[in-house]
């Protein structure tokens, strides 16, 4: 066979395959299809951007157990958590929905099946759950002791990542595990036997916050690693899509908790009961709109990278909640949380050493 016809029979072969779309994926963009995931995923926005998001939603996450315990009234909190994560479902949904009009103007739209956007209700309870019991461990424990309990969140996804995205766990990181329950063991340890009043300025956890903080952690990182493969899996749909499924479906479950509280809650107080902005103060309306942009930074982190680099944000935010602790409660750090300070910092190392 000549080299003429060798050509001829590649250009030939090669216009039959599939033309794939900027993101990796096979037919025109938009369409909501679930394909297969791919290899690599492109990110949105350019890589100094993506930096920017990276730092703003560390800030976030360290500053949200601050305010929460600034909302605090007599050692409660005075306002439903279900009205506020009601409301930061329904911030996150017209923001989604604002983010995907110029694609759809652009583009166009298809409207996905209703057997499309349930895996969506998945995630979506799980959070609700989550969400819910992270408001109320606040009053369980100091802010500091929350942010550094709430990386034994990197034990579960390790593991789920493990059975569910069949990613290896390294030597390395395994010593880092080991590590984060060493941090955890310390520090409720010296939590446990703090004396004295305790208060956001005072390091201290209840034995009830030890286990809503383990069940918070397992439940945090099924949500993750599940909604990091439904992201992944339907990349080629915009994520703005997948936020407003996912945010529906929030909407829906937080609501229905919501109206079941505010039904108990009428049986002592009638005349406050249904009212959905009840006890909150401005502190409150910081964490719902500072948490509306948290959840679309996660969203976007998890589609366009990984859970990897949320549990590094979500590491990195305890050192922006220690030195505001201080600088806001002035706390007084004890050798417990100091120890299990250091032993999460060295975790943190060999979890993402390569």
């Amino acid at each position: 066979m000549s080299s003429k016809s060798l050509e001829l029979e590649k250009q030939t072969s090669s216009s039959d395959k599939p033309k794939t779309t900027d993101m990796g994926r096979t037919g025109p963009p938009g369409l909501p299809e679930a394909t297969k995931p791919v290899n690599i995923y492109v990110k949105p926005v350019n890589m100094c951007l993506w930096r920017l998001m990276l730092i703003v939603g560390t800030f976030i996450y360290g500053s949200y157990t601050i305010f929460a315990h600034l909302c605090e009234v007599d050692g409660r909190i005075p306002f439903s958590s279900a009205s506020m994560i009601l409301v930061t479902e329904v911030m996150k949904l017209i923001i989604s929905i604002c983010m995907f009009m110029p694609e759809v103007r652009r583009d166009g739209f298809t409207m996905p099946s209703f057997m499309y956007a349930l895996p969506f209700s998945v995630p979506a309870i799980l959070y609700c759950f989550n969400n819910n019991i992270s408001m109320q461990m606040q009053t369980q424990m100091d802010p500091a002791t929350y942010q550094v309990l709430g990386n034994l969140k990197i034990l579960s996804t390790a593991f789920l990542y493990r059975l569910i995205i069949k990613r290896p766990i390294s030597g390395f990181q395994w010593s880092a595990l080991a590590l984060l329950v060493a941090a955890g063991v310390s520090n409720s340890y010296g939590g446990l036997h703090a004396k004295g009043i305790q208060t956001a300025g005072t390091i201290h956890v209840t034995l009830k916050g030890l286990g809503m903080m383990a069940m918070y952690c397992f439940i945090s990182g099924l949500a993750g690693v599940y909604t990091e493969y439904i992201l992944k899996e339907r990349y080629q749909t915009s994520i703005h899509l997948q936020n407003i499924m996912l945010y529906l479906f929030g909407i829906i479950l937080n609501g229905g908790v919501w109206f079941l509280a505010e039904v108990k809650y009428q049986d002592d107080n009638k005349d406050l009961a249904f009212h959905l902005f009840r006890g909150y103060s401005s502190y409150t309306w910081i964490i719902i709109i500072t948490q509306a942009f948290c959840g679309l930074i996660m969203s976007a982190i998890m589609k366009h990278s990984s859970n990897i680099a949320r549990l590094f944000l979500i590491s990195c935010a305890m050192l922006v909640t220690t030195i505001l602790s201080v600088l806001v409660f002035n706390l007084q750090l004890n050798l417990y949380f100091c120890s299990a300070f250091v032993l999460v910092l060295i975790a943190l190392y060999l979890y993402h050493k390569k």
